[in-house]
């Protein structure tokens, strides 16, 4: 698909970026952890960065990340979601995602690109693997809830 169009998300598109973050979270089966609103994304967006996928005037995906030190490798960025509709799937839109991923990461010093993936998701676990991903290892996940 050549008539895409990835670009740094501004605080002006705070709205478009909680829709897609709702629509990814209702592919997931997980609509109701959906906590942050437009407020939260204006008023944080020095933590994070957001790549938005556009295409025919249309936002198709998008790739939300923040960067994070490691104690036994430096810099990494660390990619919270990556979502793309449906019917842009299977396209090249995420190989071309992962690609402006690793350009900022190289431009900005850091040792890799981490993310998540559900263990049912096995188109995503397939494409992961097949961009040169190592998928899985032998950390479990922790979180601490706060709010």
């Amino acid at each position: 698909m050549n008539n895409i169009l990835i670009r740094q998300a501004t605080t002006e598109d705070a709205s478009i970026i909680l829709e897609l973050i709702k629509e990814f979270a209702g592919y997931l089966g997980k609509s109701d952890m959906v906590k942050v609103s437009i407020d939260d994304l204006t008023e944080s967006k020095s933590s994070y960065g957001c790549l938005l996928i556009e295409t025919a005037g249309q936002t198709v995906g998008y790739a939300l990340y923040n960067y994070a030190f490691h104690t036994w490798s430096g810099k990494s960025i660390y990619v919270d979601d990556i979502y793309v509709k449906e019917a842009f799937r299977r396209q090249g839109v995420g190989r071309r995602i992962v690609n402006e991923l690793y350009k900022i990461a190289n431009e900005n010093d850091c040792c890799d690109i981490r993310w998540q993936v559900l263990d049912w998701n096995k188109s995503a676990i397939a494409f992961y693997e097949n961009i040169g991903a190592t998928v899985g290892d032998d950390n479990l996940n922790c979180k601490l809830t706060i709010k």
